[in-house]
């Protein structure tokens, strides 16, 4: 009898060993989610020098986690830099290179374009976005649930997302009416019902890895936030500069326009502090869940702060230490925060100057997950500095175009930057240089005594594109 039950317990525990191994090879795919700030600026935060305002639930990322100093947008506006960050190739390259818009909505993304959810989704992973789109109207090759992401909510079409208050929201294919936002109505604040979509996919996928693509329209223009978390700046920031918009029954107010704003400077710090309070309700959501240990965290802006609405960045220093804003290629518009936070792999309260981008996402995910990297990309994985290991590979230039403003174009290779404004008026353009080493803050343009670094980073930039037949570069 004893023999017997000796032998029951060796089984058991063959059995047991047999199938733990199998257990933790499902276990071992982290969870993904990416945050993905509107237009705010480097220096909107805490942890990055903003004393206006606290920011204590993104620094935590950044204290638990690792901050990169020289990280860069994928365009200096929205729809281009979604594009860089989905597809991984830079604006010379990815499918969405400008904010154009056709007769329905945003300009689609192609069908053929391979983004990083389709990646992550063929791998195992359940994958959902939540907030601020822009890739394509619903229905279209871009709709998000055809690149590669199995639940949407949010804004589809990037110009209803200029109002907080809109009369709608998209889940998929289904259109989500906020009846209380009817008229003038302010009755719904959209990032909350979306934040609230966020935290549910969270929870419904709590036991499979996910990627949660979070692209909140906060901070961008119009400037408005809950009366709760205005009445906490009121008065704070004087004299506060009144924006006079669009009157609130007018169809733009609904559709894209700025309503008018008699207290700018205390909605944009109450728009952060919302926001602020909901990357603190997905980090505590993690350790509910209990998968913190097994979740990376990436927070970021698509690029500068703006100046529609009323917003006044030069009151905030929101570009830091940098000139330029969104729709500049100087620093302030396109070099921004980023935040990544992995409890046991990240070592806390780290700091880098490896130089990145939007684009370096992709190769970024693939690699975490040991997944094949497509190779006609522009990115290089970060996976290296965020783990402390030595073998980071370095870009060998950094390649941005913007289609407004009569053209521009810049490139960066090493601490030397290279920038041409007014490219579709040859008789304006202007060519800078600057070395980013000693003079971060652009201020003194030394093309005319560096003509042979110049001229190499004109050639450079030059082929640094293909052609695209949508986003055309000589008109």
């Amino acid at each position: 009898m004893k023999n017997l039950f000796i032998l029951f317990l060796l089984n058991l525990l063959l059995f047991s060993c047999q199938n733990r191994p199998q257990e933790n090879k499902e276990n071992t795919k982290p969870n993904i989610i990416y945050i993905l700030a509107d237009d705010l600026g480097y220096g909107d935060l805490s942890c990055q020098g903003q004393t206006h305002f606290q920011t204590p639930n993104i620094d935590k990322i950044a204290s638990e986690g690792i901050t990169f100093t020289q990280h860069y947008a994928g365009s200096t506006v929205c729809s281009p830099s979604r594009s860089v960050l989905l597809t991984g190739q830079h604006t010379g390259h990815t499918p969405i290179r400008g904010n154009k818009r056709d007769e329905f909505g945003n300009w689609p993304m192609a069908s053929e374009a391979l983004t990083v959810a389709e990646i992550l989704k063929e791998n195992g992973y359940a994958t959902g976005a939540f907030g601020k789109w822009g890739l394509g109207y619903p229905g279209s090759e871009g709709d998000p649930n055809k690149q590669g992401f199995d639940e949407f909510y949010g804004y589809n079409d990037q110009t209803l997302a200029h109002n907080y208050y809109p009369y709608f929201l998209n889940h998929n294919q289904d259109t989500v009416w906020l009846e209380d936002n009817a008229g003038a109505g302010r009755g719904t604040y959209a990032p909350i019902p979306i934040h609230e979509q966020a935290l549910k996919f969270m929870e419904e996928n709590k036991n499979k890895p996910f990627f949660m693509y979070y692209p909140s329209v906060i901070p961008h223009a119009e400037l408005f936030a809950p009366e709760a978390y205005i009445k906490k700046y009121r008065g704070k920031f004087l004299p506060e500069k009144e924006y006079k918009g669009a009157d609130e029954g007018a169809p733009r107010f609904k559709t894209g326009g700025y309503g008018s704003q008699p207290e700018s400077h205390a909605a944009f710090a109450a728009m952060i502090n919302l926001l602020d309070d909901q990357v603190g309700e997905i980090l505590a959501k993690l350790k509910e869940l209990g998968i913190d240990d097994n979740t990376i965290v990436i927070f970021t802006s698509d690029n500068g702060p703006h100046l529609e609405g009323g917003a006044d960045p030069d009151y905030f220093d929101s570009n830091g230490p940098f000139q330029g804003y969104k729709r500049d290629l100087y620093e302030g518009g396109i070099r921004m925060p980023m935040l990544v936070r992995w409890p046991g792999k990240i070592k806390a309260g780290s700091k880098t100057n490896h130089i990145s981008a939007f684009w370096d996402f992709l190769p970024t995910a693939t690699d975490l997950i040991g997944a094949e990297t497509p190779e006609n990309i522009d990115g290089i994985s970060y996976l290296p500095t965020l783990l402390g290991n030595e073998n980071q590979k370095e870009h060998d230039y950094m390649y941005w175009e913007f289609h407004e403003r009569n053209g521009r174009l810049a490139v960066r290779q090493g601490d030397w930057k290279l920038i041409r404004y007014d490219v579709f008026s040859p008789e304006k353009t202007t060519t800078e240089l600057y070395n980013l080493a000693n003079d971060p803050g652009e201020e003194n343009n030394v093309a005319e005594g560096h003509p042979e670094i110049t001229n190499n980073l004109l050639k450079l930039m030059e082929s640094a594109r293909t052609e695209s037949e949508v986003f055309t570069f000589n008109k």
